[in-house]
């Protein structure tokens, strides 16, 4: 019995040992939660603009250029809202910065180009260094006429197209119509034919648009020639209409 006794006390001590020991086993460690990756950030906008040319004189034109990616809205100052991408000509009275802005999911991006207006070159008016007697000998000239005709010659005709075109444009100025003749023929008759020259030339510039009223007409006949020797040059010289200002 003591035998059996010390054998059975080992194997008791041996069992609780061993059930002692499974009662602190290690659980297994749960598993880890799976992890979820974050959106994808949107790309931030970019943005470029240029002008060419980018200095101008007052009244010239610039062709703006620009491009942007990634953007929703593109709006230039100065203009409003523009595509993404474009090309348009201004015509800018001042130096002006055409600043670009780009809004997009990723932000906001701008660009600015800058034209410089130079003012346009002040204008010189010329300084008028003639007297008002050498003006009008400038612009308005005596015609001529065949030998013994008061009719009015194609050329005289160019003449005096030009002549009622300053009278027109200076209206304060009354003249003087002198009708000369050559020496040949009596004193007489030449200043009948002198009177026809001067009317002739008178109707023509009246006929042009130069008031009547401003025009007074008076034969010379051959007693004022513009040239004494007696050859067909002088004589053409002396077979005129003459023009002067009537003081």
């Amino acid at each position: 019995m003591k035998q059996f006794h010390r054998i059975l006390v080992p194997v008791v001590t041996f069992a609780a040992l061993i059930a002692v020991a499974g009662c602190h086993k290690k659980k297994p460690a749960p598993p880890m939660p799976t992890e979820t990756a974050p959106p994808a950030a949107a790309p931030a906008p970019t943005a470029q603009i240029t002008a060419t040319p980018s200095t101008i004189s007052a009244g010239d034109q610039v062709v703006l250029t620009w491009r942007t990616s990634d953007a929703t809205t593109v709006s230039i100052e100065g203009i409003g809202d523009v595509p993404t991408s474009g090309v348009k000509t201004v015509t800018p009275t001042a130096s002006t910065s055409y600043h670009l802005v780009a809004r997009g999911e990723g932000g906001t991006a701008d660009a600015t180009a800058r034209v410089t207006v130079n003012a346009p070159p002040a204008v010189q008016v010329p300084t008028n260094t003639m007297s008002s007697e050498e003006e009008f000998k400038a612009n308005v000239q005596d015609i001529f006429y065949d030998y013994d005709s008061a009719d009015i010659r194609p050329d005289a005709q160019a003449t005096l197209s030009k002549d009622a075109s300053y009278l027109v444009s200076h209206p304060d100025i009354r003249i003087v119509i002198g009708g000369y003749c050559d020496e040949r023929g009596s004193n007489e008759y030449n200043l009948g034919l002198g009177q026809n020259r001067a009317d002739a030339a008178k109707n023509a510039l009246v006929s042009a648009g130069v008031a009547a009223n401003r025009i007074r007409s008076i034969s010379y006949g051959k007693e004022k020639p513009f040239c004494t020797e007696s050859t067909e040059e002088c004589w053409q010289q002396n077979r005129r209409a003459g023009f002067s200002i009537d003081r």
